[in-house]
C-alpha cells in the first residue's frame, strides 16, 4: 500500500514514527531522492517536509487501511 502524507510539525513526525513503530510490517517514507525506514526518528528528521511524503507499507489490505486511517488523522 502507498499513500502521501504531509507532516508539518515535530510532534506530527514523532507521532508518525511511534505509529509506524507499532506496525508489524515495514514502513518506508521518502520523496523523489530518498527512502528511509519510517520507524527511525533520526532518519525521519532529515527528510524534506516542504512537499508531501510518499509512504509505502508492505502489508495486507486490512492492515494498510487501519495504518492509513491512523496516519492521515495526524494531519488534522
Amino acid at each position: 500500500m502507498s499513500f502521501h502524507i504531509r507532516l508539518t510539525t515535530f510532534q506530527q513526525i514523532r507521532t508518525f514514527v511511534a505509529l509506524a513503530s507499532r506496525q508489524p510490517f515495514e514502513v518506508r517514507v521518502g520523496n523523489d531522492r530518498q527512502s528511509i525506514n519510517a520507524k527511525h526518528l533520526m532518519g525521519m528528521i532529515c527528510l524534506d517536509y516542504s512537499r508531501p511524503l510518499n509512504v509505502h507499507a508492505d502489508c495486507s489490505p486490512d492492515e494498510g487501511a487501519a495504518f492509513y486511517n491512523d496516519a492521515i488523522a495526524l494531519q488534522a
